[in-house]
């Protein structure tokens, strides 16, 4: 009997196109709530990077509205992997800027400071309210008031609930990484540019993970180089595979291009993550590289990393830039290519095993 009555169920959901799947919800979902982190709080810290250099107030106004809209562009980008109907979709954004901006108020080092969930509260708030949308979307003949308002009210609810607990794990996480990171820059710079690189590279979204925590100072600043490494380094150990197309795919686009590949020969994996082992803690300890949030999950994604560190230190001097060419471009580069020759001379990577179909 139970199992008949699981199986309505699950046929139930399917038909309302809800899937209870980890893939969905972690890989699918993340890496849409990625779209929408470029489409506002990224692209609203470049707008405001470029009117500051430019001294162009337009371009800072267009940055303010941006960033303004990161929850109802992260609520309409979760709903969108989710598939879901139209009038749960614009529905999500209300949602999405529920969960982005709601918190509560703490008491950190004698002093109340105000924390907010951000990403994270988003994600959570609109998973939840786009599935309960799917269940009453076009179940009545009044859908149109229906849908939206179960859709807003369960996500605010939610948000409600769970966004001041959301808020304090993301500032303590955020903030052990962020102090680790100053307190052990050798130790900390390589586990957080190895761990966001290889996370860039998995089918899961770094910038989101990176504005989840709020990642930020030196640890901003070795994330950005270990997904730089990620990018750099396939892109130009796999030249022989892929030419010109793939440098460009890969080294501006994303080494997510690679997984397939990885996951038939996981040796491939090893000369950017080892690439990344060395430069985060060059990138901490000699050239003090800073960045903020999303842009560190981005790497050399359309230069989002090196502009998100341009960014986060504009009296960075001739170091910084030393540090940009260095430890995002020039020592990933070279150091990928000499991990793959020793790779490659002893057996463990062959001609062929980063091919890609572009």
């Amino acid at each position: 009997m139970k199992t008949k009555e699981k199986s309505k169920f699950r046929l139930f959901l399917e038909k309302r196109n809800i899937l209870l799947s980890p893939k969905v919800y972690f890989i699918d979902a993340m890496s849409s709530m990625a779209l929408g982190l470029f489409a506002s709080l990224l692209i609203a810290t470049i707008l405001d990077t470029l009117s500051t250099w430019m001294n162009w107030a337009f371009l800072a106004e267009a940055a303010s509205f941006a960033k303004s809209a990161t929850g109802a562009a992260l609520g309409v980008a979760i709903a969108y992997a989710l598939k879901a109907p139209p009038l749960v979709l614009v529905s999500a954004a209300a949602v999405g800027y529920a969960g982005n901006n709601l918190g509560a108020t703490f008491l950190i080092d004698g002093a109340e400071k105000v924390l907010t969930a951000g990403p994270a509260g988003a994600f959570v708030a609109a998973i939840i309210a786009v599935e309960l949308g799917k269940l009453v979307s076009k179940a009545t003949k009044v859908d149109i008031l229906v849908t939206p308002t179960v859709t807003i009210l369960a996500g605010t609810a939610i948000a409600k609930l769970a966004c001041p607990t959301i808020a304090y794990l993301m500032y303590v996480l955020g903030n052990f990484v962020n102090t680790a990171t100053e307190m052990q820059p050798l130790l900390m710079g390589i586990i957080v540019a190895v761990v966001v690189g290889i996370v860039l590279t998995l089918p899961i979204s770094s910038a989101a993970l990176c504005a989840m925590i709020s990642i930020s100072g030196l640890a901003g600043g070795a994330a950005t180089v270990g997904c730089c490494a990620q990018m750099v380094g396939f892109a130009v150990i796999s030249f022989r595979e892929n030419r010109w197309s793939g440098l460009v795919a890969q080294g501006l686009g994303t080494s997510m291009l690679q997984m397939g590949n990885i996951c038939r020969r996981p040796a491939i994996w090893i000369p950017p993550t080892l690439a990344a082992a060395v430069c985060g803690p060059l990138s901490t300890m000699l050239f003090k590289l800073e960045c903020v949030g999303v842009s560190a999950g981005m790497g050399t994604c359309g230069m989002v990393g090196p502009l998100g560190i341009l960014s986060a230190m504009p009296e960075g001097g001739t170091m910084m830039w030393i540090g940009i060419l260095v430890a995002c471009i020039l020592l990933p580069a070279l150091l990928s290519l000499l991990f793959d020759a020793i790779l490659r001379k002893i057996g463990w990577i062959h001609e062929g095993d980063m091919k890609l179909e572009l």
